[in-house]
């Protein structure tokens, strides 16, 4: 599936732009849909040749893996949060085996913080920060809208 997502995102969602403002990054539901028990360097390995992937193709110069790594790295918080929170011993990725609120609560935060980082990496001055927070919160809504919509219509 990770190489499906990185092949959508280098030749197709790389020039999907809606509005000037929402971008979609596809390739970041590689790194959210792993195994919740995948070991934690493996993880980092994974999401650091995905983001250099993304980075070469779209020649942004290690942008894109150091957000996906950051979020590699804060996946395992989460899942042990909702995992905590659920009384659960047993953590499950899907929006078949979460529910959809549940789903929506995990990848959401994962996100928009992935997100946020690479626009504000890439702002070069203070004016533009009206612009980046709006871009910030439009492709977090259009990436999270997808992600939802591919894992709705996978087989897993």
């Amino acid at each position: 599936m990770v190489l499906l997502y990185l092949f959508l995102q280098i030749f197709f969602m790389r020039n999907m732009v809606l509005f000037n403002y929402a971008f979609c990054f596809i390739y970041i539901a590689g790194v959210l849909l792993m195994p919740p028990d995948i070991d934690r360097m493996y993880l980092l390995l994974i999401a650091f040749a995905i983001g250099f992937t993304v980075d070469v193709f779209s020649n942004t110069f290690g942008m894109h893996a150091a957000a996906t790594v950051l979020i590699a790295y804060l996946r395992p918080f989460l899942i042990h949060f909702q995992m905590k929170s659920k009384g659960a011993e047993r953590a499950e990725v899907g929006i078949r085996t979460q529910g959809l609120g549940a789903f929506i609560s995990y990848i959401f935060p994962l996100i928009l913080i992935h997100h946020s980082v690479l626009f504000f990496m890439e702002i070069n001055h203070f004016g533009m920060i009206l612009y980046t927070l709006i871009r910030i919160g439009a492709s977090t809504l259009l990436t999270t809208l997808l992600v939802i919509l591919l894992e709705l219509f996978s087989k897993r």
